[in-house]
Formats: structure tokens, C-alpha cells, sequence
């Protein structure tokens, strides 16, 4: 099977939400337990081997959104403020990038760190190139590629936001995993009020997600809620099932990437 390692088993993707390893209405606040509790459950077994992604949180959401970088610069915008603004934003979310690795090594893992700045590139905010090559090397090693959502190059903004949520999408064609967990605050996608609560969609549709609406607890320049449906149907049209899960549930993560039954939302891989 292309991208996999040799004579293994398919990688399990998973992307550390923001939303989970920090706290999203304050600046560079980490949750240091949560993310501590999910690196051992991301290495506390040898198999499936697995790829991690995690998204910028309070590091850098903030900054995204105050310098624009979500968004076509607007006209006559000063160029170097932009530039200035990424370089800001780039160094925020390496502190929190810093922390999960020290996490992942603390709990007996053996991570890779893969910014993908150096590998991809957007066109107007958009995806156009990512280099997988990194991943499946780091794969084939037998380590942890750990990447996370960046400033990258833009061919007409200059710079743009990729998120973990496109990352995940982007390496699902060349490592072909096996399950993609979105890991979270929420135990789910929640669902219309019934009786003055929101019950959890079990299985995601493409009918279920057209109705979500874009929302997020704190500044996020990523699509919110919409975006990550979008991106899960995505993936699993690609071939691979696609959960999110909550993070703050005592072994959900690890159960996960075994490939349990998981309370949450999934959609479920349709080909190959």
C-alpha cells in the first residue's frame, strides 16, 4: 500500500485539536495535563504507528486574526506588516509546537517534528502543494511525524493560514491511514436542539453537515465546526474513517487509534 511503512500496518492520523491541548480564550495558555494524558495514550503502544497533527489554539488564532492572514490582504495593505504579522504568528505556534513534542517525549515517544511551512504552499488561502515526503520517511523509520497547522507561502498573498484540519486531508491520499481522529473539546459534532439539548450526530453526512453552521469558542480562523465536517467527508470519500472524538475523556484517544467503537462523530471511508 503506497505511503505505508514497509511490512507494518496502516498509520492512524490524528490531529491534537487547539481547542483540547489549550485554553482557547486565553493567550499561549496550555492545558498541561490534557496534553500530557494524550501523549501517553499516543505512545503508550507500538502499533498502528501513527502521525500527529495539532492545531494552533490560543498560540496562534490570536495572531492570525489580528494581522489578517486568513484573508486576502486588503488593498493597499502595507506588504511588510503582513510579512511581519506571519513571522509573529510563526513564532507563536512553535512554542506550542515545542511543548507537544517535550509531551510526546516525556511519554516514551519518539517524535518527528515536520513544520510544513518548508513543504507546502496556499494560492489565495488555498492548498495547492504539500509534500508528503517527510512523513512517510519519518514513517519508515519507525518514528512519530509530528506536524501542526502553520503560516506557509502564499503564491498571491504572500503569506496564509494552513490548518491541521487541510494537512490531515492533504495526507490522506499519499499515507492512506487508516482511521483520521479529529481530537477535541466536545464529544462530538452536536446536532439540532432537541428538548433544550444537542444531542451528538453519530454518523456524519453530506445532509448533516449542510446544516452546521461556521462557530467556534474564541477566536478561530480556520472555518470552525463546517470546516472540519467538510474536511471529515472529505476524507472519508478518500477511503479512511474519520471521527472526532473528545480529548477529555480518559482513554478515548487510545481506544481510537486501536480502532474501537468511539463515542463521537464519524464518517465512514467510502473507497479506496
Amino acid at each position: 500500500m503506497p505511503g505505508e511503512p514497509t511490512g507494518g500496518p496502516p498509520p492512524v492520523l490524528v490531529k491534537l485539536g487547539g481547542s483540547v491541548i489549550t485554553r482557547k480564550r486565553e493567550v499561549e495558555r496550555l492545558r498541561p495535563k490534557v496534553l500530557a494524558r494524550l501523549a501517553r495514550e499516543l505512545t503508550d503502544e507500538p502499533r498502528p504507528p501513527r502521525v500527529v497533527l495539532h492545531g494552533a489554539g490560543s498560540f496562534g488564532h490570536p495572531g492570525a486574526k489580528r494581522f489578517g492572514l486568513a484573508r486576502a490582504p486588503e488593498a493597499g495593505a502595507d506588504a511588510r506588516r503582513r510579512a511581519r504579522g506571519a513571522a509573529i504568528v510563526a513564532a507563536e505556534v512553535r512554542r506550542l509546537h515545542v511543548a507537544v513534542l517535550r509531551a510526546l517525549v516525556d511519554a516514551g515517544g519518539a517524535p518527528f517534528s515536520a513544520p510544513i511551512a518548508t513543504h507546502a504552499r496556499n494560492r489565495a488561502g488555498e492548498l495547492v502543494h504539500l509534500d508528503p515526503t517527510p512523513f512517510r520517511e519519518a514513517l519508515e523509520r519507525g518514528r512519530m511525524p509530528v506536524s501542526f497547522g502553520d503560516v506557509v507561502p502564499d503564491e498571491t498573498w504572500g503569506s496564509s493560514i494552513l490548518s491541521a484540519d487541510t494537512i490531515a486531508r492533504a495526507l490522506v491520499s499519499p499515507l492512506r491511514p487508516a482511521r483520521v481522529i479529529f481530537v477535541s473539546d466536545v464529544p462530538g459534532i452536536l446536532g439540532r436542539p432537541v428538548r433544550g439539548r444537542r444531542p451528538v450526530i453519530g454518523e456524519l453526512t453530506e445532509e448533516t453537515a449542510a446544516e452546521l453552521r461556521a462557530s467556534a469558542a474564541g477566536p478561530d480562523v480556520t472555518g470552525g465546526i463546517r470546516s472540519k465536517a467538510e474536511a471529515m467527508l472529505a476524507i472519508a470519500r478518500a477511503g479512511a474513517e474519520a471521527g472526532l472524538i473528545s480529548g477529555l475523556s480518559d482513554g478515548a484517544l487510545r481506544r481510537a487509534i486501536r480502532g474501537d467503537s468511539v463515542y463521537g462523530t464519524w464518517a465512514r471511508g467510502t473507497s479506496r
